[in-house]
């Protein structure tokens, strides 16, 4: 999409597609995905991006990986996080995975999971969509980190919500 869409992207456009209740199934999504493996998931869902961050090349890319590091997704004890990252006004959707991964899990099984909840929200099964994201990012992550006993949540469940 054009940067105009960025522009004229109204932000309950977010809170319509993302209510109160998909955003509850979101989190319960990922504590059942999380106690089937020792990785940890966030999820984070961004209406549009500002005029600073819309004219650099790969923005939603680049924006992913911001916040990767400022949700201390990259700061797990096992370097085992992983970001999804949904960026509405683009329909664009980036998976961001920790270190820990990056030789276990290749750059085209994570884009087959952006590919699975694009296709999700195009016909506009926006819950359906991130639920089954969650999921086939956890199958990635337990693969390589199988559950441990006395494994901690280190991160909140909960998604992120940015206007």
């Amino acid at each position: 999409m054009g940067r105009l869409q960025h522009l004229l992207m109204p932000r309950w456009w977010l809170r319509r597609r993302f209510p109160p209740a998909t955003l509850a199934a979101i989190t319960q999504a990922i504590r059942v995905a999380e106690a089937e493996h020792a990785g940890e998931i966030r999820f984070a869902i961004e209406t549009c991006l500002d005029l600073r961050r819309l004219f650099r090349p790969g923005a939603g890319r680049q924006r992913a990986r911001e916040l990767f590091a400022q949700l201390d997704v990259w700061d797990t004890r096992a370097n085992n996080g992983v970001l999804i990252y949904v960026l509405l006004a683009a329909h664009e959707i980036h998976i961001v995975a920790d270190r820990g991964l990056a030789d276990g899990v290749g750059a085209e099984e994570w884009q087959a999971v952006c590919r699975l909840m694009e296709k999700r929200f195009r016909e506009g099964a926006f819950e359906a969509g991130a639920i089954a994201g969650i999921a086939a990012v956890s199958a990635l992550v337990g693969r390589h980190f199988p559950p441990r006993p006395g494994d901690r949540n280190e991160l909140p469940d909960e998604p992120v919500v940015l206007g």
